[in-house]
C-alpha cells in the first residue's frame, strides 16, 4: 500500500466517525506514524508503508475515531513556534492562548511567575523569548510538574526556571513583576456541552472548578498584591463571557488599569491588570 492510499483510508475512517478536520488528522498521523514531519509527508506519499508504520497508523486512527486528541497520540503539540511535548496529564496548548504570550511580551519583565503551568509552554515560551529573564512555574499536578520540566530542558531554559508544587500561591515567596495563568475556567454546567477530545480525554482539574468557573480567579486576585512587584502586571486567560465578572475580583483587590482582551477571533479572552505602582 502506498502513502497516498493509507492516508485516503485514514481519512474516509475519520469522517466516517465524523472527526472535524479528518484530513488534517490523517496526515498528521501518518507523518507521525513514518517518522517524518509534516512539512515532508507529501515526498513520501508514492512510497509503499512498511508494515510497521501502517500497524501504528492503524492504531492512531482507531484511536482518533474514538475521539482521543491528536496530540495525546502523536505526544507533540505546537504552541508559538515550537513544539512541545503533551500528555493526558496536561491541557493541551491551544492557538488561542498564545493571545497571553503576546501580551506578556508587549513590556519588560524579570521575574514571571505562571500560575498551574501544565505542560509550562506560557512560561517556557516567555523566557525562551526573554533570555535574561528567570520564572517559577506551580501545578498542583506531580506528572504535570515532570512534563513541563521535560519542555524546559528541551528548550533550553532549564537553567532559569523552578517548578514547585502549590496551591496557586500556597508555597510561593517573593514577588514578581509578571504574573500569567491560563486557570481552570469551564463551569460545572458547561462540561456537559465541550467536545469529548476535551471532556473525556483532558485532565479535569485543568478544565473545571466544579463549580462556577470563578474559582481560580478568586484564589489568583487574593493573592495578587502579595506576589506582584510594585506596577506588576497580571495576566490571565478567561472564557469568552468572564470579563467582567474578572474585572470586578481584580478591581476589588486592588488593581488597576484592568482590560479586558479579545483573541483573533473577536472573543474575551484574557484580563490583565496592574498593581499599583505607588
Amino acid at each position: 500500500m502506498t502513502g497516498t492510499e493509507a492516508l485516503q483510508r485514514a481519512v474516509d475512517r475519520l469522517r466516517e466517525a465524523k472527526v472535524p478536520g479528518a484530513e488534517r488528522d490523517a496526515r498528521r498521523l501518518l507523518a507521525h506514524a513514518w517518522g517524518v514531519s509534516s512539512d515532508l509527508l507529501a515526498g513520501r506519499l508514492a512510497d509503499a508503508v512498511p508494515a510497521p508504520v501502517l500497524a501504528i497508523l492503524n492504531a492512531d486512527v482507531a484511536a482518533r475515531a474514538r475521539r482521543v486528541p491528536v496530540s495525546h497520540l502523536t505526544g507533540r503539540r505546537a504552541f508559538w513556534g515550537r513544539t512541545f511535548r503533551v500528555t493526558p496529564e496536561v491541557l493541551d496548548p491551544r492557538p488561542e492562548t498564545e493571545t497571553l504570550v503576546e501580551a506578556a511580551l508587549a513590556a519588560p519583565f524579570d521575574r514571571v511567575l505562571d500560575l498551574g503551568t501544565g505542560s509550562g509552554c506560557i512560561l517556557i515560551s516567555l523566557l525562551a523569548e526573554r533570555p535574561a529573564a528567570t520564572g517559577v512555574g506551580t501545578d498542583i499536578s506531580p506528572a504535570a510538574v515532570l512534563v513541563a520540566g521535560e519542555n524546559a530542558v528541551a528548550h533550553g531554559v532549564a537553567d532559569r526556571i523552578v517548578l514547585p508544587l502549590s496551591d496557586w500561591y500556597e508555597d510561593i515567596g517573593g514577588r514578581f513583576d509578571l504574573i500569567v495563568s491560563n486557570p481552570p475556567y469551564i463551569a460545572a454546567s458547561e462540561m456537559a456541552d465541550l467536545a469529548p477530545e476535551v471532556r473525556d480525554h483532558e485532565p479535569r482539574l485543568a478544565l473545571t472548578d466544579g463549580a462556577d468557573g470563578l474559582t481560580a480567579y478568586r484564589a489568583i486576585a487574593a493573592g495578587s498584591m502579595d506576589h506582584l512587584t510594585p506596577g506588576g502586571r497580571l495576566l490571565v486567560e478567561i472564557g469568552p463571557a468572564q470579563g467582567a465578572a474578572v474585572s470586578r475580583l481584580f478591581r476589588a483587590a486592588g488593581l488597576e488599569e484592568i482590560r479586558v482582551r479579545p483573541d483573533l477571533d473577536g472573543r474575551d479572552r484574557l484580563v490583565s491588570a496592574r498593581r499599583p505602582s505607588g
